[in-house]
Protein backbone atom coordinates (compact mmCIF):
# COMPACT_ATOMS: atom_id res chain seq x y z
CA UNK A 1 0.00 0.00 0.00
CA UNK A 2 1.29 3.46 -0.88
CA UNK A 3 2.18 5.83 1.93
CA UNK A 4 1.81 9.61 1.97
CA UNK A 5 4.40 11.70 3.83
CA UNK A 6 2.73 15.10 3.24
CA UNK A 7 -0.91 15.87 2.53
CA UNK A 8 -1.54 16.69 -1.11
CA UNK A 9 1.55 14.93 -2.46
CA UNK A 10 -0.46 12.06 -3.81
CA UNK A 11 -3.41 14.05 -5.14
CA UNK A 12 -1.65 17.23 -6.12
CA UNK A 13 -4.33 19.15 -4.19
CA UNK A 14 -3.63 21.74 -1.46
CA UNK A 15 -5.08 19.49 1.23
CA UNK A 16 -2.81 20.88 3.97
CA UNK A 17 -4.27 24.38 3.60
CA UNK A 18 -7.75 22.92 3.42
CA UNK A 19 -7.16 21.01 6.66
CA UNK A 20 -5.87 24.17 8.37
CA UNK A 21 -8.99 26.05 7.31
CA UNK A 22 -11.22 23.25 8.54
CA UNK A 23 -9.34 23.22 11.86
CA UNK A 24 -9.85 26.96 12.30
CA UNK A 25 -13.53 26.56 11.57
CA UNK A 26 -13.96 23.63 13.95
CA UNK A 27 -12.11 25.49 16.73
CA UNK A 28 -14.36 28.55 16.56
CA UNK A 29 -16.55 27.29 19.45
CA UNK A 30 -13.41 26.97 21.61
CA UNK A 31 -12.57 30.63 21.05
CA UNK A 32 -16.12 31.57 22.04
CA UNK A 33 -15.84 29.54 25.24
CA UNK A 34 -12.50 31.17 26.06
CA UNK A 35 -14.06 34.57 25.57
CA UNK A 36 -16.88 33.64 27.95
CA UNK A 37 -14.37 32.36 30.51
CA UNK A 38 -12.38 35.59 30.35
CA UNK A 39 -15.54 37.65 30.82
CA UNK A 40 -16.70 35.66 33.84
CA UNK A 41 -13.20 35.63 35.33
CA UNK A 42 -13.04 39.41 35.04
CA UNK A 43 -16.39 39.70 36.78
CA UNK A 44 -15.27 37.31 39.50
CA UNK A 45 -12.16 39.44 40.08
CA UNK A 46 -14.36 42.53 40.29
CA UNK A 47 -16.51 40.86 42.95
CA UNK A 48 -13.32 39.94 44.80
CA UNK A 49 -12.26 43.59 44.75
CA UNK A 50 -15.63 44.62 46.16
CA UNK A 51 -15.34 41.95 48.84
CA UNK A 52 -11.96 43.36 49.88
CA UNK A 53 -13.31 46.91 50.02
CA UNK A 54 -16.31 45.79 52.05
CA UNK A 55 -14.02 44.03 54.53
CA UNK A 56 -11.98 47.22 54.98
CA UNK A 57 -15.14 49.29 55.50
CA UNK A 58 -16.47 46.74 57.98
CA UNK A 59 -13.21 46.85 59.96
CA UNK A 60 -13.43 50.65 60.18
CA UNK A 61 -17.08 50.42 61.23
CA UNK A 62 -16.33 47.79 63.88
CA UNK A 63 -13.71 50.05 65.45
CA UNK A 64 -16.24 52.87 65.84
CA UNK A 65 -18.96 50.49 67.07
CA UNK A 66 -17.15 50.08 70.41
CA UNK A 67 -18.08 52.90 72.84
CA UNK A 68 -14.73 52.40 74.61
CA UNK A 69 -12.96 53.66 71.48
CA UNK A 70 -14.28 57.15 72.19
CA UNK A 71 -13.02 56.99 75.79
CA UNK A 72 -9.38 56.72 74.80
CA UNK A 73 -7.04 59.17 76.50
CA UNK A 74 -3.54 60.51 76.16
CA UNK A 75 -1.27 61.06 79.14
CA UNK A 76 1.66 63.46 78.96
CA UNK A 77 4.43 64.02 81.48
CA UNK A 78 5.81 67.51 82.04
CA UNK A 79 9.22 66.01 82.83
CA UNK A 80 9.97 62.95 80.72
CA UNK A 81 13.37 62.57 82.36
CA UNK A 82 11.51 61.60 85.54
CA UNK A 83 8.70 59.54 84.05
CA UNK A 84 6.58 58.94 80.97
CA UNK A 85 2.86 58.20 81.00
CA UNK A 86 0.42 56.25 78.82
CA UNK A 87 -3.37 56.62 79.02
CA UNK A 88 -6.14 54.10 78.27
CA UNK A 89 -9.89 54.25 77.77
CA UNK A 90 -10.51 53.93 81.54
CA UNK A 91 -8.40 56.93 82.56
CA UNK A 92 -9.99 60.02 84.08
CA UNK A 93 -9.06 63.37 82.58
CA UNK A 94 -7.15 65.74 84.83
CA UNK A 95 -3.75 66.99 85.95
CA UNK A 96 -1.87 64.94 88.54
CA UNK A 97 1.19 65.98 90.56
CA UNK A 98 3.65 63.07 90.86
CA UNK A 99 6.70 62.96 93.13
CA UNK A 100 8.99 59.94 92.73
CA UNK A 101 11.15 59.41 95.82
CA UNK A 102 12.57 55.95 95.06
CA UNK A 103 12.82 53.61 92.10
CA UNK A 104 12.10 49.92 92.27
CA UNK A 105 15.25 47.82 92.39
CA UNK A 106 16.19 44.15 92.01
CA UNK A 107 18.43 42.63 94.66
CA UNK A 108 22.03 41.80 93.79
CA UNK A 109 24.28 39.48 95.86
CA UNK A 110 28.00 38.78 95.39
CA UNK A 111 30.16 35.93 96.68
CA UNK A 112 33.63 35.98 98.19
CA UNK A 113 36.50 35.87 95.69
CA UNK A 114 37.81 32.60 94.25
CA UNK A 115 41.26 32.00 92.81
CA UNK A 116 39.92 29.92 89.89
CA UNK A 117 36.76 29.65 87.85
CA UNK A 118 37.37 26.03 86.97
CA UNK A 119 38.49 24.44 90.27
CA UNK A 120 36.11 22.09 92.07
CA UNK A 121 34.18 23.75 94.88
CA UNK A 122 31.85 21.08 96.23
CA UNK A 123 28.59 19.32 95.48
CA UNK A 124 25.13 19.63 96.97
CA UNK A 125 21.66 21.02 96.48
CA UNK A 126 21.03 24.77 96.37
CA UNK A 127 17.57 25.98 97.41
CA UNK A 128 16.51 29.55 96.51
CA UNK A 129 13.53 31.32 98.12
CA UNK A 130 12.09 34.75 97.40
CA UNK A 131 10.58 36.97 100.04
CA UNK A 132 10.96 40.22 101.99
CA UNK A 133 13.69 41.39 104.38
CA UNK A 134 12.34 43.62 107.14
CA UNK A 135 13.85 45.37 110.14
CA UNK A 136 17.44 45.14 111.32
CA UNK A 137 20.38 47.08 109.95
CA UNK A 138 22.48 46.65 106.84
CA UNK A 139 26.21 47.25 106.84
CA UNK A 140 26.93 50.01 104.34
CA UNK A 141 30.64 50.71 104.93
CA UNK A 142 32.71 48.84 102.29
CA UNK A 143 35.75 48.91 104.62
CA UNK A 144 33.98 46.95 107.35
CA UNK A 145 33.55 43.19 107.58
CA UNK A 146 29.77 43.55 107.90
CA UNK A 147 29.41 45.37 104.58
CA UNK A 148 26.33 44.16 102.70
CA UNK A 149 25.15 41.99 105.60
CA UNK A 150 22.13 42.30 107.86
CA UNK A 151 21.96 42.28 111.62
CA UNK A 152 18.69 41.69 113.47
CA UNK A 153 16.58 41.46 110.31
CA UNK A 154 13.61 39.20 109.58
CA UNK A 155 13.07 37.27 106.37
CA UNK A 156 9.54 36.28 105.27
CA UNK A 157 9.24 33.98 102.27
CA UNK A 158 6.44 34.76 99.82
CA UNK A 159 3.22 32.95 100.63
CA UNK A 160 2.55 29.95 98.41
CA UNK A 161 6.09 29.89 97.01
CA UNK A 162 8.07 26.65 97.32
CA UNK A 163 11.29 28.09 95.92
CA UNK A 164 13.68 26.43 93.49
CA UNK A 165 16.15 23.55 93.88
CA UNK A 166 19.37 23.36 91.87
CA UNK A 167 21.62 20.29 91.92
CA UNK A 168 25.39 20.70 91.82
CA UNK A 169 27.30 17.46 91.12
CA UNK A 170 30.67 16.45 89.75
CA UNK A 171 29.66 17.70 86.28
CA UNK A 172 29.14 21.32 87.34
CA UNK A 173 30.88 21.82 90.71
CA UNK A 174 33.08 24.73 89.61
CA UNK A 175 32.36 28.45 89.77
CA UNK A 176 31.49 28.40 86.07
CA UNK A 177 29.43 25.24 86.53
CA UNK A 178 27.44 26.77 89.41
CA UNK A 179 26.78 29.88 87.31
CA UNK A 180 25.54 27.83 84.38
CA UNK A 181 23.39 25.57 86.57
CA UNK A 182 21.64 28.55 88.16
CA UNK A 183 20.95 30.18 84.79
CA UNK A 184 19.72 26.93 83.27
CA UNK A 185 17.26 26.42 86.14
CA UNK A 186 15.22 29.53 85.20
CA UNK A 187 14.74 30.13 88.90
CA UNK A 188 14.22 33.89 88.61
CA UNK A 189 17.92 34.56 89.19
CA UNK A 190 20.64 35.48 86.72
CA UNK A 191 24.19 34.47 87.66
CA UNK A 192 27.41 35.93 86.29
CA UNK A 193 31.12 36.01 87.20
CA UNK A 194 33.12 39.20 87.63
CA UNK A 195 36.87 39.70 87.99
CA UNK A 196 37.70 42.32 90.66
CA UNK A 197 41.45 42.26 89.95
CA UNK A 198 42.55 40.99 93.38
CA UNK A 199 44.52 37.85 94.21
CA UNK A 200 41.23 35.91 94.37
CA UNK A 201 39.42 37.84 91.64
CA UNK A 202 36.53 35.63 90.55
CA UNK A 203 33.25 36.44 92.28
CA UNK A 204 29.81 35.00 91.57
CA UNK A 205 27.09 37.65 91.22
CA UNK A 206 23.40 36.76 91.65
CA UNK A 207 20.78 39.21 90.40
CA UNK A 208 17.07 38.76 91.02
CA UNK A 209 15.20 38.98 87.73
CA UNK A 210 12.37 40.97 89.28
CA UNK A 211 12.30 44.26 91.12
CA UNK A 212 10.42 44.85 94.35
CA UNK A 213 10.90 44.33 98.08
CA UNK A 214 9.33 40.85 98.00
CA UNK A 215 11.92 39.56 95.55
CA UNK A 216 14.82 39.34 98.00
CA UNK A 217 16.71 36.04 97.85
CA UNK A 218 17.52 33.48 100.52
CA UNK A 219 19.86 30.59 99.63
CA UNK A 220 20.42 27.40 101.60
CA UNK A 221 22.86 24.62 100.69
CA UNK A 222 22.62 20.91 101.50
CA UNK A 223 26.10 19.38 100.84
CA UNK A 224 26.35 15.94 99.29
CA UNK A 225 30.12 15.54 99.51
CA UNK A 226 30.52 16.02 103.26
CA UNK A 227 32.32 19.33 102.71
CA UNK A 228 31.42 23.00 103.16
CA UNK A 229 32.81 24.44 99.94
CA UNK A 230 29.43 25.05 98.28
CA UNK A 231 27.93 26.41 101.52
CA UNK A 232 30.88 28.74 102.04
CA UNK A 233 30.25 30.11 98.57
CA UNK A 234 26.47 30.48 98.51
CA UNK A 235 24.73 30.07 101.88
CA UNK A 236 22.78 33.25 102.58
CA UNK A 237 20.08 33.87 105.18
CA UNK A 238 19.63 37.56 106.09
CA UNK A 239 17.40 36.78 109.09
CA UNK A 240 18.65 36.83 112.70
CA UNK A 241 21.83 34.83 113.15
CA UNK A 242 21.60 33.23 109.72
CA UNK A 243 24.78 32.56 107.76
CA UNK A 244 25.45 35.31 105.22
CA UNK A 245 28.29 34.14 102.98
CA UNK A 246 27.07 36.49 100.23
CA UNK A 247 27.13 40.29 100.36
CA UNK A 248 24.14 42.34 99.30
CA UNK A 249 25.29 45.11 97.00
CA UNK A 250 21.86 46.25 95.79
CA UNK A 251 18.79 46.15 98.00
CA UNK A 252 15.49 44.89 96.67
CA UNK A 253 13.00 47.71 97.03
CA UNK A 254 9.69 49.03 95.76
CA UNK A 255 9.22 52.24 93.84
CA UNK A 256 7.88 54.97 96.11
CA UNK A 257 5.96 57.96 94.90
CA UNK A 258 3.07 60.26 95.68
CA UNK A 259 0.24 61.24 93.37
CA UNK A 260 -1.48 64.41 94.52
CA UNK A 261 0.23 63.78 97.91
CA UNK A 262 -1.15 60.24 98.20
CA UNK A 263 1.67 57.78 99.02
CA UNK A 264 1.98 54.79 96.66
CA UNK A 265 4.38 51.84 96.45
CA UNK A 266 4.95 49.63 93.44
CA UNK A 267 7.18 46.55 93.02
CA UNK A 268 7.90 47.70 89.47
CA UNK A 269 8.90 50.94 87.81
CA UNK A 270 5.97 50.34 85.48
CA UNK A 271 3.33 51.68 87.83
CA UNK A 272 -0.29 50.85 87.00
CA UNK A 273 -1.82 51.26 90.45
CA UNK A 274 -1.22 54.95 91.00
CA UNK A 275 -3.74 56.43 88.55
CA UNK A 276 -6.77 54.68 87.06
CA UNK A 277 -6.15 53.77 83.45
CA UNK A 278 -2.69 55.35 83.36
CA UNK A 279 0.68 53.58 83.30
CA UNK A 280 3.63 55.50 84.68
CA UNK A 281 7.10 54.47 83.53
CA UNK A 282 9.53 55.73 86.18
CA UNK A 283 13.03 56.69 85.09
CA UNK A 284 14.50 58.56 88.09
CA UNK A 285 13.47 60.36 91.26
CA UNK A 286 11.95 63.82 91.02
CA UNK A 287 8.63 65.55 90.28
CA UNK A 288 6.43 65.78 87.22
CA UNK A 289 2.88 66.77 86.34
CA UNK A 290 0.88 64.23 84.34
CA UNK A 291 -1.91 65.61 82.15
CA UNK A 292 -4.64 63.18 81.06
CA UNK A 293 -7.07 64.21 78.35
CA UNK A 294 -9.35 62.66 75.76
CA UNK A 295 -7.48 61.29 72.74
CA UNK A 296 -9.26 63.38 70.11
CA UNK A 297 -6.59 62.63 67.51
CA UNK A 298 -7.30 58.89 67.62
CA UNK A 299 -11.04 59.54 67.44
CA UNK A 300 -10.54 61.79 64.43
CA UNK A 301 -8.32 59.17 62.76
CA UNK A 302 -10.92 56.48 63.41
CA UNK A 303 -13.77 58.51 61.92
CA UNK A 304 -11.58 59.55 58.99
CA UNK A 305 -10.75 55.88 58.45
CA UNK A 306 -14.49 55.13 58.32
CA UNK A 307 -15.02 57.88 55.72
CA UNK A 308 -11.98 56.86 53.67
CA UNK A 309 -12.98 53.17 53.62
CA UNK A 310 -16.46 54.09 52.37
CA UNK A 311 -15.03 56.38 49.71
CA UNK A 312 -12.63 53.68 48.53
CA UNK A 313 -15.59 51.35 48.22
CA UNK A 314 -17.57 53.92 46.24
CA UNK A 315 -14.66 54.72 43.91
CA UNK A 316 -14.10 51.03 43.21
CA UNK A 317 -17.81 50.54 42.52
CA UNK A 318 -17.83 53.51 40.13
CA UNK A 319 -14.78 52.23 38.28
CA UNK A 320 -16.07 48.67 38.03
CA UNK A 321 -19.49 49.75 36.72
CA UNK A 322 -18.42 52.59 34.40
CA UNK A 323 -19.57 52.79 30.78
CA UNK A 324 -17.81 54.77 28.04
CA UNK A 325 -20.41 55.88 25.48
CA UNK A 326 -17.69 57.10 23.13
CA UNK A 327 -16.10 53.69 22.73
CA UNK A 328 -19.26 51.84 23.81
CA UNK A 329 -17.11 49.99 26.32
CA UNK A 330 -18.60 48.62 29.53
CA UNK A 331 -16.88 47.54 32.74
CA UNK A 332 -17.13 44.16 34.52
CA UNK A 333 -20.02 45.26 36.75
CA UNK A 334 -21.83 47.69 34.46
CA UNK A 335 -25.53 47.33 35.26
CA UNK A 336 -24.78 44.63 37.84
CA UNK A 337 -27.69 44.01 40.20
CA UNK A 338 -25.54 42.75 43.10
CA UNK A 339 -23.46 45.93 43.06
CA UNK A 340 -26.65 47.96 43.06
CA UNK A 341 -27.90 46.03 46.10
CA UNK A 342 -24.64 46.68 47.97
CA UNK A 343 -24.69 50.41 47.28
CA UNK A 344 -28.38 50.84 48.07
CA UNK A 345 -28.20 49.00 51.38
CA UNK A 346 -25.15 50.91 52.61
CA UNK A 347 -26.58 54.28 51.58
CA UNK A 348 -29.88 53.41 53.26
CA UNK A 349 -28.10 52.82 56.57
CA UNK A 350 -26.01 55.98 56.36
CA UNK A 351 -29.04 58.13 55.45
CA UNK A 352 -31.23 56.80 58.26
CA UNK A 353 -30.98 58.85 61.51
CA UNK A 354 -30.23 57.03 64.74
CA UNK A 355 -32.80 57.09 67.53
CA UNK A 356 -30.59 58.94 70.03
CA UNK A 357 -31.73 59.97 73.51
CA UNK A 358 -31.92 63.21 75.47
CA UNK A 359 -32.31 66.81 74.35
CA UNK A 360 -28.79 67.02 72.93
CA UNK A 361 -28.86 63.68 71.14
CA UNK A 362 -26.66 63.24 68.09
CA UNK A 363 -28.65 61.30 65.49
CA UNK A 364 -27.14 62.05 62.06
CA UNK A 365 -23.70 61.94 60.48
CA UNK A 366 -23.95 65.59 59.51
CA UNK A 367 -23.93 66.54 63.20
CA UNK A 368 -20.38 65.21 63.50
CA UNK A 369 -19.17 66.73 60.24
CA UNK A 370 -19.78 63.83 57.81
CA UNK A 371 -21.68 64.74 54.65
CA UNK A 372 -22.43 63.20 51.26
CA UNK A 373 -20.83 64.73 48.16
CA UNK A 374 -22.37 64.97 44.71
CA UNK A 375 -20.33 61.98 43.50
CA UNK A 376 -21.69 59.78 46.30
CA UNK A 377 -18.56 59.88 48.47
CA UNK A 378 -18.33 61.23 52.02
CA UNK A 379 -16.43 64.25 53.33
CA UNK A 380 -15.35 64.92 56.93
CA UNK A 381 -15.27 68.33 58.59
CA UNK A 382 -12.72 67.68 61.35
CA UNK A 383 -13.45 70.98 63.11
CA UNK A 384 -17.11 70.06 63.46
CA UNK A 385 -16.19 66.55 64.59
CA UNK A 386 -13.81 67.80 67.30
CA UNK A 387 -16.43 70.28 68.53
CA UNK A 388 -18.99 67.48 68.81
CA UNK A 389 -16.56 65.20 70.63
CA UNK A 390 -15.66 67.96 73.08
CA UNK A 391 -19.26 69.00 73.75
CA UNK A 392 -20.93 65.60 73.76
CA UNK A 393 -18.49 62.65 73.65
CA UNK A 394 -21.13 60.19 74.79
CA UNK A 395 -23.47 61.30 72.01
CA UNK A 396 -20.77 60.85 69.36
CA UNK A 397 -19.97 57.39 70.70
CA UNK A 398 -23.67 56.41 70.69
CA UNK A 399 -24.02 57.64 67.09
CA UNK A 400 -21.58 54.97 65.94
CA UNK A 401 -22.00 52.15 68.41
CA UNK A 402 -23.41 50.57 71.50
CA UNK A 403 -22.61 47.54 73.59
CA UNK A 404 -25.91 46.02 72.42
CA UNK A 405 -24.18 45.31 69.11
CA UNK A 406 -27.13 46.60 67.04
CA UNK A 407 -27.56 50.36 67.35
CA UNK A 408 -25.21 52.96 65.92
CA UNK A 409 -23.87 53.34 62.38
CA UNK A 410 -20.82 51.19 63.11
CA UNK A 411 -22.87 48.21 64.27
CA UNK A 412 -25.48 48.61 61.50
CA UNK A 413 -22.93 48.91 58.70
CA UNK A 414 -21.10 45.84 60.02
CA UNK A 415 -24.38 43.90 60.14
CA UNK A 416 -25.27 44.83 56.56
CA UNK A 417 -21.85 43.85 55.24
CA UNK A 418 -22.03 40.53 57.09
CA UNK A 419 -25.44 39.84 55.51
CA UNK A 420 -23.98 40.56 52.07
CA UNK A 421 -20.86 38.43 52.47
CA UNK A 422 -21.97 35.48 54.59
CA UNK A 423 -22.62 32.07 53.04
CA UNK A 424 -26.13 33.08 51.93
CA UNK A 425 -25.37 36.71 51.14
CA UNK A 426 -25.95 38.35 47.76
CA UNK A 427 -22.25 38.83 47.03
CA UNK A 428 -21.31 35.30 48.07
CA UNK A 429 -24.16 33.82 46.04
CA UNK A 430 -23.06 35.79 42.99
CA UNK A 431 -19.43 34.71 43.27
CA UNK A 432 -20.44 31.10 43.88
CA UNK A 433 -22.65 31.24 40.78
CA UNK A 434 -19.80 32.54 38.64
CA UNK A 435 -17.46 29.89 40.01
CA UNK A 436 -19.96 27.20 39.03
CA UNK A 437 -20.33 28.74 35.56
CA UNK A 438 -16.55 28.78 35.12
CA UNK A 439 -16.43 25.14 36.14
CA UNK A 440 -19.12 24.28 33.57
CA UNK A 441 -17.31 26.27 30.88
CA UNK A 442 -14.08 24.44 31.68
CA UNK A 443 -15.86 21.11 31.31
CA UNK A 444 -17.51 22.31 28.11
CA UNK A 445 -14.16 23.45 26.73
CA UNK A 446 -12.60 20.05 27.45
CA UNK A 447 -15.40 18.10 25.78
CA UNK A 448 -15.51 20.47 22.78
CA UNK A 449 -11.74 20.30 22.41
CA UNK A 450 -11.91 16.49 22.40
CA UNK A 451 -14.62 16.59 19.74
CA UNK A 452 -12.65 19.03 17.58
CA UNK A 453 -9.52 16.90 17.88
CA UNK A 454 -11.47 13.81 16.83
CA UNK A 455 -13.04 15.63 13.86
CA UNK A 456 -9.70 16.97 12.63
CA UNK A 457 -8.15 13.53 13.02
CA UNK A 458 -10.96 12.11 10.90
CA UNK A 459 -10.42 14.80 8.23
CA UNK A 460 -6.72 14.04 8.20
CA UNK A 461 -7.41 10.33 7.77
CA UNK A 462 -9.84 10.96 4.91
CA UNK A 463 -7.43 13.33 3.16
CA UNK A 464 -4.67 10.78 3.54
CA UNK A 465 -6.88 8.10 2.01
CA UNK A 466 -7.73 10.50 -0.83
CA UNK A 467 -4.02 11.06 -1.45
CA UNK A 468 -3.41 7.33 -1.53
CA UNK A 469 -6.28 6.67 -3.94
CA UNK A 470 -5.26 9.53 -6.20
CA UNK A 471 -1.67 8.35 -6.16
CA UNK A 472 -2.79 4.86 -7.20
CA UNK A 473 -4.95 6.28 -9.93
CA UNK A 474 -2.04 8.34 -11.23
CA UNK A 475 0.21 5.28 -11.20
CA UNK A 476 -2.44 3.27 -13.08
CA UNK A 477 -2.94 6.09 -15.57
CA UNK A 478 0.80 6.31 -16.18
CA UNK A 479 1.03 2.54 -16.65
CA UNK A 480 -1.87 2.41 -19.11
CA UNK A 481 -0.52 5.35 -21.04
CA UNK A 482 2.81 3.62 -21.35
CA UNK A 483 1.12 0.38 -22.52
CA UNK A 484 -1.04 2.13 -25.10
CA UNK A 485 1.99 3.99 -26.41
CA UNK A 486 3.96 0.77 -26.72
CA UNK A 487 1.08 -0.91 -28.59
CA UNK A 488 0.81 1.98 -31.00
CA UNK A 489 4.54 1.88 -31.71
CA UNK A 490 4.36 -1.88 -32.49
CA UNK A 491 1.37 -1.44 -34.81
CA UNK A 492 3.07 1.31 -36.77
CA UNK A 493 6.20 -0.79 -37.35
CA UNK A 494 4.21 -3.65 -38.74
Amino acid sequence: MATISNLGVGSGLDLSTLLDNLTTSEQAPLAAIKQQQASYQTKLSAYGQMQSMLAAFQAAANQLSKPSFFNGTTAASSNTAILSATGSNTAAAGVYAVNVTALAQAQSLVSNGQASQTSAIGTGKIHIDFGAITGGTLGTDPTKANFGKYAGATYTANAGSTGFDITIDNSNNTLQGVRDAINKANAGVTASIINDGTGTPYRLVLNSNNTGATNSMRLSVTPTDGGTGLSDLLAYDPAGAGVQNLQQTVTAQNAQLTVNNIAIQSPSNQVTEAMQGVTLSLAQTGTSNVTVQRDNASIQNGVQGFVTAYNNLQKSAASLSAYDPGTKTSSPLTGDNVLRIIQNQLRSVLNTPQSGSGTNAITTLSQVGISFQTDGTLALDTTKLNSAVTANPGGVAALFGNTDGTSGYGNQISTVITSLTNSKGALTSATDGISRTLKNLSDQYSSTSDRVDATIANYRQQFTQLDVIMAKMKNTSTYLTQQFSAMNNTSNKS
